[in-house]
């Protein structure tokens, strides 16, 4: 199967530094270096599609701008790229969800991509109105992704169910396509709920054998439903003309964190109750040493960000290796970001999806054929 990369919308704010914050934790001051704008979002939006990106994820939470209403404006601004609008299922509920996303459809033509994010800090959780725990979130998760599917099915639906209740629901206009649900979680019940609801399944960058163990328990959770799933990853990239050029540029982002900013960043995020956050935490232990976990696989981001911590750093050719080693282990779609976003899409899009193209691996999905040339007879 073909690779398929996704970029990243920063409705958090955008620098030249690393913008901190997420799961918790508030936004660092570098987030206001260049504010995310619906302008300056869509200038990275329209970078991202000429690249060849299939889409771009937005986020979700308190640190940043609403992802429903921001990326509706920005596909406004854009022809093909698809948005993977992350939100929360506890805050609105599945039939709303059902019929926001049928809208989004029409309106786009077919550009939207779901990632479901449960929660996994309930102090955030509960700023918004939602007290159930963790595991109860889960299964409302379940739940709510149940009577969706069944609605974008044209169905008519009636749950009792354990936190979600609905009633003679029906969609007026099911959305065409379907958008594809996308979902991360590594804790067992998100398995469950992954095996059972998900089209494709997404992990935080950790070292190739920690992802292989992660795939081959959702395959076999999958399996028992019946199902397969597809897998992705999520990571930042540092990609360079030389390694040395790259890795330069990662200690300056380093050399950019304030040692309080550290301190308090990862104060914030041991208290998290996610699964994957803990094993991101597990891979630098707070400190600045020997944060090349894998050949190329750097640590450093999550010293001052939650979410995904770990980037890709490298020359062009390391770089479509270590994609090549992730994509060995049935990775097949990548969900990249950089700092800053739109300088950092362009190193990627010209540096390293050449070289995957001249290997069979990518191909441009917006790319128009070319007409073929027409010989003009000379005028006589």
């Amino acid at each position: 199967m073909p690779l398929t990369f996704h970029w990243f919308l920063p409705t958090n704010g955008d620098s030249r530094h690393v913008v901190g914050g997420g799961h918790g934790t508030p936004a660092t001051a570098s987030g206001r270096d260049r504010p995310p704008t619906v302008a300056y979002l869509s200038q990275i939006a329209r970078a991202a599609e000429d690249l060849g990106f299939v889409g771009a994820l937005t986020p979700t939470g308190a640190w940043c701008e609403d992802a429903w209403l921001t990326t509706a404006m920005v596909s406004q601004n854009t022809e093909r790229l698809k948005f993977l609008v992350a939100f929360r299922p506890g805050f609105v509920s599945p039939t709303l969800a059902a019929q926001m996303a049928s809208t989004f459809q029409r309106q786009t033509g077919g550009r939207l991509l779901l990632n479901v994010v449960t929660g996994g800090e309930s102090h955030e959780q509960r700023a918004y109105g939602d007290f159930l725990d963790k595991d109860a979130r889960y299964r409302r998760t379940g739940e709510f992704l149940h009577v969706v599917r069944e609605l974008w099915e044209g169905k008519t639906v009636d749950l009792k169910g354990e936190h979600v209740q609905v009633e003679d629901a029906k969609l007026a206009r099911v959305p065409d396509p379907v958008p594809e649900v996308y979902f991360g979680g590594s804790s067992p019940i998100a398995g469950e709920v992954a095996a059972r609801h998900v089209d494709v399944y997404l992990t935080w960058g950790e070292p190739p054998a920690k992802v292989a163990e992660k795939i081959a328990w959702l395959r076999s959770l999958a399996a028992k439903e019946g199902r397969t799933l597809r897998f992705g990853i999520r990571l930042h990239v540092i990609t360079r003309d030389t390694s040395a050029q790259a890795w330069a540029e990662a200690n300056r982002l380093l050399d950019g964190f304030d040692p309080e900013t550290v301190r308090a960043v990862q104060a914030g995020l041991a208290r998290s109750e996610s699964e994957g956050q803990q094993r991101m935490l597990e891979l630098h232990g707070g400190s600045r040493d020997a944060l090349e976990i894998h050949p190329n696989l750097w640590a450093g981001i999550g010293l001052v960000r939650g979410g995904a911590g770990t980037a890709l750093v490298g020359s062009h050719d390391e770089v479509a290796e270590r994609i090549k080693e992730y994509h060995s282990l049935g990775i097949d779609e990548f969900v990249l970001s950089g700092y800053p976003h739109l300088e950092e899409a362009y190193w990627f899009g010209e540096g390293v999806l050449p070289r995957l193209a001249a290997q069979g691996l990518w191909h441009h999905p917006f790319a128009r054929p070319t007409a073929p040339a027409t010989q003009v007879p000379f005028a006589s």
